[in-house]
């Protein structure tokens, strides 16, 4: 068992003194390693001169890697606080070791979580520390109920219409006159469209220089704290603050807001492919299913597009890219994916590229997180991967085939130039790799064709395999014409 010497000493004072310094508790921890059959010392991890009260230690982060990289089995120390004095840090630690398989033992505490009783003994002291947080926890909620009774405001940040000065809410006397607007603008035109139009060309704009969404200017209109309210927890109490507006205008407002309101359409059948999953290159908004009706005849057809939300919140000049037609995504989206299935020689170079170390990778590879040990990404596997999207794409029932598009599909980001879609990649139905790569390219056939869109198709994991591949495709039915790594 390959095993870990940590000694740690809090200032340069004790790393001189005989009996406390690191050099003395290596001596002690290597005379109890002496006395075991089956323990070989990896590597000694000295932090001299650092206190335990935190784990931003060089020597401790640095056998942590080693840890998640499975080089150590087992970490020895001279006791329990020469790992860390706090229950809390100490918890995640475990949790760590855990994670890795490995064991901590305490020289002197005969501490060893290879063993019966000394698992038993850390299962009492995470008990102990969950308590503690669940304490913690509870006084928080105690305290932020009796703030709110009092009138005072709980949450982190500065509500707009007002800043705070010695922890009470104050008004921001620019911010407030956009507050009283929005409401006296509401009451005359009992619309959120006229109200946005209005601040937006009155250039009226919230802390970041943007008009308020319609969303944010409808969550003001029903906002009590600008009567003076505080709300926690579905209560609402009397603040200390001063109030933005007066109690007949807002209750004029929720009037207007309460007539105006329109009971829920009744639920329309969209069998697009790839709901919540598009995301806009452009503005970054999720592109929401939505649709349109077209008279025809005497007939009516129902549209179905991909539309960004951001044209939603606020107004289509946000956006160029703006919507795009559901049905040609879709079927765009899945042909080219079963071209890339059947494409061996493409695969096969671009696998091969993703299997080889950072070292030499072209620029925008990037290890994501740390791994025991990177497997390497198979041809056949991406194929199957592939293969299941697009028998998922033709089953009949919406529900079956979006729960398996999700389980291998993270995110489509759409432009009117790429189309990259982040396929989840794993060895197994349950297991997953952790490395993120990026840029190969490849060309192929394009035409100012409207029905042309280009893909780019990389394979990604979430959290785990990440392959990010920007491939150029023409229109359907369009092959390869060269292939550039």
């Amino acid at each position: 068992m390959k095993a870990a010497i940590y000694t740690r000493v809090s200032t340069d004072n004790q790393a001189e003194v005989e009996f406390n310094s690191c050099e003395t508790q290596e001596l002690k921890i290597r005379s109890f390693i002496s006395s075991q059959n089956d323990i070989e010392v990896y590597k000694v991890y000295s932090d001299q001169a650092y206190s335990g009260a935190t784990v931003e230690r060089p020597a401790l982060q640095e056998m942590l890697s080693d840890i998640q990289q499975s080089r150590i089995e087992a970490v020895i120390s001279y006791k329990i606080d020469r790992l860390t004095r706090s229950p809390k840090d100490f918890y995640q630690l475990i949790e760590i070791f855990e994670k890795f398989g490995v064991s901590f033992i305490s020289v002197t505490e005969r501490f060893d979580t290879s063993t019966p009783s000394g698992r038993l003994l850390r299962n009492i002291m995470l008990t102990f520390a969950q308590f503690e947080r669940e304490l913690i926890s509870e006084r928080i909620r105690d305290k932020m109920l009796e703030r709110a009774k009092k009138g005072l405001w709980n949450s982190g940040h500065d509500p707009f219409g007002y800043k705070r000065e010695e922890k009470k809410l104050i008004i921001n006397p620019q911010e407030a006159e956009i507050i009283k607007t929005i409401f006296e603008s509401f009451v005359e035109n009992s619309s959120l469209n006229a109200v946005y139009f209005k601040l937006k060309d009155e250039k009226m704009l919230n802390r970041a220089g943007l008009p308020l969404s319609k969303t944010a200017i409808d969550t003001i209109l029903k906002g009590q704290l600008y009567i003076g309210k505080i709300k926690h927890k579905g209560i609402f109490y009397k603040g200390i603050h001063e109030s933005i507006v007066s109690q007949e205008l807002f209750e004029e407002v929720q009037n207007i807001r309460k007539d105006s309101f329109r009971p829920k359409k009744m639920m329309t059948f969209n069998y697009s492919l790839f709901p919540g999953l598009i995301h806009c290159k452009e503005c970054g908004s999720i592109m929401s299913a939505v649709f349109t009706n077209k008279i025809k005849g005497d007939k009516r057809q129902r549209y179905f597009y991909y539309r960004c939300s951001a044209i939603d919140k606020r107004d289509r000049s946000f956006c160029n890219i703006r919507q795009v037609s559901a049905d040609r995504l879709d079927k765009f989206i899945i042909d080219n994916l079963d071209k890339i299935r059947q494409n061996n020689q493409y695969l096969d170079s671009l696998i091969f590229v993703l299997n080889h170390d950072n070292q030499g990778m072209p620029t925008g590879f990037e290890q994501r997180e740390s791994s025991l040990e990177k497997a390497d990404i198979k041809v056949e596997r991406v194929q199957e991967i592939l293969q299941k999207i697009i028998d998922a794409s033709r089953l009949k029932g919406k529900t079956e085939k979006r729960i398996i598009i999700k389980k291998h599909i993270e995110k489509v980001i759409y432009s009117k130039e790429t189309i990259e879609v982040k396929i989840i990649y794993s060895d197994s139905e349950n297991s997953a790799s952790a490395l993120r790569t990026s840029a190969v390219e490849n060309s192929y056939l394009q035409t100012d064709s409207a029905a042309s869109r280009h893909v780019n198709t990389p394979l990604s994991r979430r959290s785990t395999n990440e392959v990010r591949n920007n491939n150029t495709l023409g229109p359907v039915g369009f092959e390869p014409t060269t292939c550039r790594l």
